[in-house]
């Protein structure tokens, strides 16, 4: 799901004991009964404009970007000439990690910061704040949102450089690192390991600084890098314990670490958070519950808690504030996910994409009914519903594309959903080798695919796994789901296939050894069917 669903929420926040001089910044303390972490950011700006200045950059370190943008216009309002209120108006817009800004938020951008120009800060230090922010914003035609991104993040550095000990510039670079899109899987890990070390440091020193746990998480949010974030994971809900994304940004860390329980907490405390904040604030939507319920619903699947799933789903329809391209949307990608990791084939077979669900939702339903048919023997109309998931993955790349979102990593000609869809065909088809060929394509593909801000699905190396299944080979499937679960940890299907493949090859101690893994992971509330065969073999053993 694009993280550019999210809106963010008004959410009142307490004052921020600050150190105001020009020096680098003093640690502040969070005081009353609201709070979003330990941040100060010292301008030379009135001074009793300071502590509403930190709320603004709490706000923004949290990505609460509509927020933040109007505590800084309050910043402004108090004290017209501070320079750096309109600054951190200008960089309220750029949701960097997200998607770029089109060209009339370009605009809007470009007017705060030549506010802040026109002000001339009192210091060096806040003067080149701003002139990184006009190195973005500038009105050059001819520069393309990589490039604008690129440069930006060079003039943070310089920042970071002449100012090291100023936390604000190393936290901003480092995310700018982040945020930089390039087609080279290369560049990009270089990139994030170089924000992870800056941020690390960070970390460790200012424990309590909400963009140090959240821009490291943000910076380890792959599977291969997880396990680099797990500790600010758990940190940062502690951090911010009053903001909806605090609260759920680590579950994207236990999810890629399989750390299934720590997840449903997380959303579970996200929900409800979000919940009472879209209550209390009329202006306000339901993007943060919403999304932290895709993850709740992915979780609960993950650990057999197939009847939790569903009461997940239907939750979607009770949210205050949903609108009903919210129910469309959603719906389509929990029904689909649902359907596919419950193997539930005939119903996959008969979803249909809700009218009026965005593009990327439809591709999740035609992928999902695409392999139903396929798996059920109607390949007519399996193949008919690829034709369709290819027109709906052409509508997703050009809207993407629209909104910066799309970043040039993703291979061209047939999408990953596509090869899966067609490895499931040609099997049904009678096509074995055509079908192997088709899944181990998407396998070496699924490295490089890039996920859209929600959760991973399916793995392509389980498909492969049920795939070989299918095909009578064992032995094979066997390697298959091994070698998901070591990318993917402790997802039900990987577990259950393990299993099941060992006990077709007659490797009953691998068997018995996965039956016992998945009935821990999945606890007494578990209600999958699989699972009364993997209790049998654990009170085996």
């Amino acid at each position: 799901m694009l993280r550019n669903i999210l809106t963010f929420l008004l959410v009142a926040l307490c004052s921020l004991t600050v150190a105001a001089a020009e020096g680098m910044p003093d640690k502040a303390s969070t005081a009353g009964t609201e709070r979003l972490g330990t941040v100060s950011f010292p301008v030379s700006c009135a001074p009793h404009v300071q502590a509403t200045f930190n709320k603004a950059v709490a706000l923004l370190d949290s990505f609460q970007y509509d927020v933040s943008q109007r505590m800084f216009a309050e910043v402004a309002l108090q004290d017209p000439q501070c320079a750096m209120a309109y600054w951190g108006q200008a960089m309220s817009l750029y949701h960097q990690l997200w998607a770029w800004p089109d060209a009339n938020t370009l605009k809007r951008g470009r007017e705060y910061i030549e506010k802040a120009q026109k002000l001339a800060a009192k210091s060096e230090r806040e003067r080149q704040y701003i002139h990184a922010g006009t190195i973005y914003y500038q009105n050059d035609p001819k520069l393309d949102d990589g490039a604008r991104a690129a440069a930006y993040s060079n003039a943070m550095l310089v920042v970071h450089n002449r100012y090291p000990h100023d936390d604000n510039a190393a936290a901003l670079y480092a995310l700018s690192l982040v945020a930089l899109r390039t087609p080279s899987k290369t560049e990009r890990l270089s990139n994030r390991m170089a924000a992870i070390a800056i941020l690390d440091k960070l970390f460790e020193t200012e424990p309590d600084n909400p963009a140090a746990a959240h821009f490291l998480i943000h910076a380890t949010d792959t599977p291969e890098l997880a396990h680099l974030g797990l500790k600010a994971a758990r940190a940062y809900a502690k951090i911010a314990p009053d903001s909806p994304h605090a609260l759920h940004m680590p579950a994207h860390i236990f999810t890629d670490l399989g750390l299934w329980q720590e997840s449903i907490d997380s959303n579970f405390a996200s929900a409800a958070a979000a919940e009472k904040i879209t209550n209390a604030h009329t202006d306000n939507d339901s993007g943060d519950q919403l999304h932290a319920l895709s993850f709740l619903e992915y979780a609960y699947l993950q650990t057999g808690r197939d009847a939790d799933a569903r009461v997940t789903m239907e939750e979607i329809k009770n949210i205050p504030g949903t609108s009903p391209e919210d129910i469309a949307n959603y719906q389509t990608m929990f029904q689909a996910e649902y359907l596919e990791e419950t193997h539930q084939w005939k119903e996959a077979a008969a979803l249909t994409p809700m009218p009026g669900s965005y593009p990327m939702m439809q591709v999740q339903a035609y992928t999902a009914r695409a392999i139903g048919e396929a798996r059920t023997g109607d390949v007519a109309r399996a193949r008919t519903d690829v034709e369709n998931l290819r027109n709906s993955f052409a509508s997703m790349q050009t809207a993407m594309k629209g909104m910066g979102m799309w970043d040039g990593g993703q291979h061209s000609g047939e999408s990953l959903d596509q090869l899966e869809a067609e490895a499931w065909i040609a099997y049904a088809a009678g096509k074995p080798d055509e079908a192997l060929a088709k899944m181990n394509t998407a396998v070496d593909r699924d490295g490089d695919s890039t996920r859209m801000g929600g959760v991973p699905g399916i793995p392509a190396r389980e498909m492969l796994g049920d795939l070989l299944l299918e095909l009578h080979q064992p032995a094979e499937a066997f390697a298959a789901y091994e070698s998901a679960l070591k990318a993917s940890p402790d997802r039900f299907d990987s577990l259950y296939g393990a299993a099941r493949a060992a006990q077709l090859a007659g490797n009953s101690a691998a068997a018995n050894h996965y039956h016992t893994e998945l009935t821990r992971i999945c606890g007494p509330n578990a209600d999958r069917p699989e699972l009364q065969e993997a209790r049998v073999s654990a009170l085996d053993r």
